[in-house]
């Protein structure tokens, strides 16, 4: 019997790769012959470069730099095996988790960390960018990234104008000479799993702005500057990106990369199966376990598992999953392509659940393979 474990992370317990591991322990009491390959997967959230890392080899690459709100941080990307595809992920340059909790401004905050970092992998060999863009603090359409690797937004005097996406307001020029050289060659794929325009009542200020601390005023303000961005982009370049499916994503840095950089826009998780080769992976396998912190209805919206058990359903393989809390109801499994999904503990983890996670993720292996090998056996 040949399984292939392919989690996601436990957000705030355990990696991919930890994760995996628990499961093939406790797989391997039930069916201690069987041949198990652990293959940690994301969807393009936090935790992506990890997950590629520790699927295909790698090494992470540290560099200081500038953080949402102008403060250096410590940051990092991910440089695969083969040397020319780098992982970047915008929260942890320009991340709110790097903004004192109710301290963000929205108007101001600036993704030029970001920029920091592709420019870093670029630096260092990588001709294949992956962009990561979950859990941003800004509202800038990626202008400061964009700054970062040479572009130069000017006002109708000629000045730069000031970090952040209110700034946008006075844009009357951009200057991407500098920024066409640095990209010759390279090429930006954006995980990107919404379908958010960049402007408009369910564009990036509208949507996501709140999230980040943008009073009404202030989405008021950030949409204008947006959409005066947007036209502007427009005529310099004929790519009108204010209604692109997918361009308001993380402020509209997917908007501002698709129309300057020319960049891609892909569902998180098929880049990355597409980088660790998961249909290839696939092959002779019998059965597929998966798994994330929590498994809910969120979960059909693309996320990990769901991709994970969606490859294995067209090639006729089961799945199942282990995951820190199942809330799933009526007929969510088998929309899920999932026989059945074993949560680590019933009820809510405490502090010390979440200490004993890997302990708990082995026990609930066991019982899913305990569960599930009835059902194995009349397939």
């Amino acid at each position: 019997m040949r399984i292939l474990v392919a989690p996601d992370k436990f957000k705030g317990s355990m990696t991919g790769r930890e994760a995996g591991d628990a499961m093939r322990a406790g797989l391997l009491r039930v069916w201690p012959s069987a041949q198990i390959d652990v293959v940690p997967v994301a969807d393009g959230g936090d935790g992506t470069a990890t997950a590629l890392l520790d699927a295909v080899g790698g090494r992470r690459v540290s560099r200081s730099v500038t953080g949402p709100d102008g403060r250096r941080v410590d940051a990092s990307f991910g440089l695969l095996g083969d040397g020319k595809t780098a992982i970047v992920e915008l929260a942890v340059a320009s991340g709110l988790v790097l903004v004192p909790s109710g301290s963000n401004d929205p108007l101001t905050a600036t993704t030029f960390g970001t920029g920091e970092l592709v420019l870093g992998a670029i630096e260092a060999g990588a001709r294949r960018i992956v962009l990561a863009i979950g859990g941003s603090a800004t509202n800038d359409a990626g202008a400061g990234a964009l700054s970062a690797l040479g572009a130069r937004f000017l006002d109708a005097s000629g000045a730069e104008l000031p970090r952040g996406g209110a700034a946008l307001a006075k844009l009357a020029t951009i200057a991407d000479d500098a920024l066409s050289a640095r990209l010759r060659d390279v090429s930006i794929d954006i995980a990107c799993d919404v379908d958010n325009p960049l402007v408009g009542p369910n564009g990036a200020s509208a949507i996501y702005g709140p999230q980040k601390g943008a009073s009404p005023d202030d989405v008021r303000v950030l949409d204008a500057a947006l959409t005066h961005f947007a036209n502007v982009v427009a005529k310099k370049t004929g790519v009108d990106v204010r209604h692109v499916p997918g361009a308001g994503a993380a402020g509209g840095i997917a908007g501002g990369f698709l129309a300057l950089a020319g960049a891609k826009l892909d569902p998180g998780a098929a880049l990355v199966f597409d980088l660790i080769g998961f249909g290839r992976r696939l092959e002779g396998v019998s059965l597929v376990v998966t798994g994330e912190g929590r498994l809910d209805r969120q979960t059909l919206a693309g996320k990990a598992p769901f991709a994970v058990a969606k490859a294995a359903h067209e090639r006729g393989i089961p799945a199942a999953a282990v995951a820190g809390t199942v809330d799933l109801r009526g007929d969510d499994l088998e929309k899920l392509h999932l026989l059945a999904a074993e949560p680590l503990i019933k009820g809510k983890p405490s502090k010390d659940d979440m200490h004993r996670a890997r302990e708990l993720t082995s026990d609930a292996a066991e019982r899913l393979a305990h569960r599930i090998e009835p059902k194995l056996e009349k397939l």
